[in-house]
């Protein structure tokens, strides 16, 4: 198979690439990367297998985390010469967990187009093989690897209404899963899936402290994302708990920020609680 290289319009071209199986390239993608006059990616090894794979002669260019000071003003140049950048990661779409971050905003600034060329997604293929909600969902990317900043990372999301994605190293899943079932809930439904559309992919489903469990020993290899589902919806608490809150807090806080906080605690509308607790207020 040989793609043909068509010309390219002047901008920075954001090509998604597969993630594991090189079947999951798209032909947009192909004939980008075959016409682009400047093809940018993070290891020229790894992108010149996709390349050899598909017959495309193109020459790539380095651009990493360790030379984006240096690369960057060079392919920006090259976009004001009215050339064509490809870019690309290693694997998945661009900008995503990378340093091309850096160079579309660079682009942007300069007044540059910058075209996506949609494909395979990490996060998208963990979310939509996990099972759990997608109606809404929140990518979080890696969590931090020191034990505290991990904790307190994930209580900051604990409320969060939605689906959370993480990236994370196999070696620290087991930690992270634990970290996860304390501070989220240990009984929040959650994904662990592994090399994704590859030979040995694979999704391990359960609550976060059952997947804590079986993690917790377990030698892991490849490449994971970390799907927990939404926060669990909380039982209404009865009348007489809801009054017992307010008189409480009542007894410390302003009406207002007393019924401000009962409607975090109870998730009750706080036009309700501040009411109620003037009533309660003025019967005593």
């Amino acid at each position: 198979m040989v793609i043909a290289a068509r010309p390219l319009e002047p901008a920075l071209y954001l090509v998604a690439t597969p993630i594991g199986n090189l079947g999951d390239i798209t032909l947009r993608a192909l004939e980008t990367l075959a016409g682009a006059d400047v093809l940018a990616c993070e290891d020229t090894r790894v992108t010149r297998v996709l390349l050899d794979r598909f017959g495309i002669q193109n020459r790539p260019y380095s651009y990493h985390e360790y030379n984006a000071n240096e690369a960057g003003p060079k392919l920006i140049a090259a976009l004001e010469a009215g050339r064509s950048v490809a870019l690309v990661s290693d694997a998945g779409t661009p900008l995503v967990s990378d340093p091309g971050y850096r160079l579309g905003q660079l682009a942007i600034e300069a007044g540059h187009r910058v075209v996506p060329i949609p494909g395979a997604s990490a996060p998208l293929a963990a979310l939509v093989g996990s099972g759990l909600p997608n109606d809404a969902f929140l990518f979080a990317g890696f969590l931090p690897v020191k034990d505290k900043a991990r904790h307190e990372r994930l209580a900051q999301l604990r409320e969060v209404p939605a689906t959370l994605i993480f990236f994370e190293s196999p070696h620290r899943i087991g930690d992270t899963l634990a970290a996860a079932a304390d501070e989220l809930g240990a009984e929040r439904p959650a994904s662990v899936c592994r090399e994704l559309t590859k030979t040995f992919e694979e999704f391990r489903r359960g609550s976060l402290r059952e997947l804590a469990d079986l993690y917790a020993d377990r030698t892991v290899k490849g490449e994971v994302v970390l799907v927990v589902g939404p926060p669990l919806e909380k039982p209404a608490p009865e009348a007489g708990e809801i009054d017992r809150i307010l008189a409480e807090l009542g007894e410390t806080l302003p009406t207002a920020k007393a019924a401000t906080e009962a409607a975090r605690l109870t998730g009750l509308p706080r036009k309700d609680l501040y009411q109620r607790l003037l009533e309660l207020k003025g019967s005593t």
